[in-house]
């Protein structure tokens, strides 16, 4: 009997929607809008998070890096900024050290602004502005698992005799030769002339869209870079270790060895910066808290807007229904069934409003996928279209007890 009652509750409601049709509409609109901006916000930050998370493993989980300062989500001090830079020997010297498998310094060059990417790279008559110069050694392919689409990486040889060779990046090749291969030919870069031999395959891209810095970059050995840059010498160290379940001790190890090497008293902190992908990671996940906060704020004034319009035309409905409640109790219904009655209405209001606020929220996140990450979730689609549900209880709850409460014979004479 009851199954039945309810069936009959939610029919009526959604006669009443149907009947009033711009009422209702206007009604659930923020349920609506508060539904979708859930669905498309999370969306967006699950796609977010699942490229972010591709970026790191692309990086490697067993990669640390070592610099003379942090940079990632800190700001430097000007202590920081005057420190001793970080040398090749440093680096040298942590390839002795146990559970190591590579290492790698590596130099970029830098405008008097701290700009990379001002120089062009020449091929004939046709030139890729913006390139990036790099310094490293031969072991850096094996640090970052780099991968070539085309001929060599530089090789011990070629740093031990400062080679004039070059591995250029996916889009500064495409640029420069289309489609034939650069490999063997010269390019000129900052007035000198260099021989390609070897083009990187393209680079991950972190949020979708746009293209990849690192694939408009010029690799050359560290020594051959000196030639460019002699000026630049502020190594940027990557270490490769063996398992992640040695890096707090690797990561003691280097921090003994650069304390050592780099006279650091016993009382004083470090002056130097150990840091590996998981700083990305929580850096990211500081952004996605703010997000996620927004998200939080947004859906919640659309929802709180969108349930006070549900308790407004609920009373409406309870005051245009007054004498159908009187027949109603007069006929045997009790308080509960009124009260029943009412507040699945209201529910069912909210829920209808949630069902069209998750299709437009779910095809907005789609065509939103196209441009940039975004991936359904099916955690916040159930919690968006529950929240739509709990708003119809909430503020359905006093218009259905105020509908339970009528006094049967006033509710009878009323017109």
């Amino acid at each position: 009997m009851q199954i039945a009652d309810t069936k009959e509750t939610i029919t009526m409601a959604l006669d009443t929607l149907r009947a009033n049709k711009l009422r209702s509409g206007l009604t659930i609109l923020g349920i609506v809008i508060g539904v979708m901006t859930v669905i498309v916000i999370s969306s967006v930050i699950n796609g977010l998070n699942s490229s972010v998370s591709g970026l790191v493993e692309s990086l490697g989980t067993n990669v640390i890096w070592v610099f003379r300062f942090p940079v990632i989500g800190v700001r430097p001090t000007t202590e920081m900024l005057t420190r001793k830079q970080m040398t090749y020997d440093d680096a040298m010297a942590m390839k002795d050290l146990p559970h190591v498998l590579a290492v790698s310094p590596g130099l970029q060059y830098r405008d008097n602004r701290g700009m990379q990417g001002t120089v062009a790279v020449k091929f004939g008559t046709k030139k890729m502005e913006g390139t990036v110069l790099e310094g490293d050694t031969a072991s850096v392919k094996d640090v970052y698992q780099l991968d070539l689409k085309d001929g060599r990486f530089f090789t011990d040889g070629d740093v031990e005799r400062a080679a004039n060779v070059v591995v250029l990046g996916n889009d500064t090749a495409d640029k420069l030769f289309d489609t034939v291969s650069p490999v063997g030919k010269d390019v000129t870069i900052a007035g000198m002339v260099f021989t390609v031999v070897g083009v990187m395959d393209k680079r991950k891209q972190a949020f979708g869209g746009g293209k990849n810095p690192d694939d408009n970059k010029a690799y050359f050995p560290v020594t051959t870079f000196h030639k460019i840059h002699p000026e630049v010498l502020d190594y940027w160290i990557s270490l490769k270790f063996d398992d992640q379940k040695n890096k707090a001790l690797v990561q003691d190890e280097l921090t003994e060895l650069l304390r050592r090497r780099r006279k650091v008293p016993n009382a004083a902190p470090d002056n130097f910066a150990i840091f590996g992908t998981d700083s990305l990671t929580r850096l990211w996940n500081n952004i996605t808290s703010g997000l996620f906060l927004l998200l939080f704020a947004l859906s919640s004034v659309a929802l709180l807007v969108g349930g006070v319009g549900v308790m407004n035309i609920m009373l409406v409905s309870v005051t245009e229904r007054t004498r159908e409640i009187g027949v109603r109790k007069a006929i045997g219904a009790s308080k509960q069934t009124i009260l029943i009655q009412f507040t699945l209405e209201a529910i069912t209001l909210c829920a209808v409003g949630g069902v069209i606020g998750l299709c437009i929220g779910s095809a907005l996140a789609l065509g939103v996928g196209l441009l940039f990450p975004s991936a359904l979730s099916t955690l916040w689609v159930t919690v968006a279209f529950l929240s739509s549900c709990a708003i119809g209880l909430i503020f359905g709850i006093y218009p259905a007890w105020k509908a339970a409460n009528l006094n049967p014979i006033e509710a009878l004479r009323y017109e």
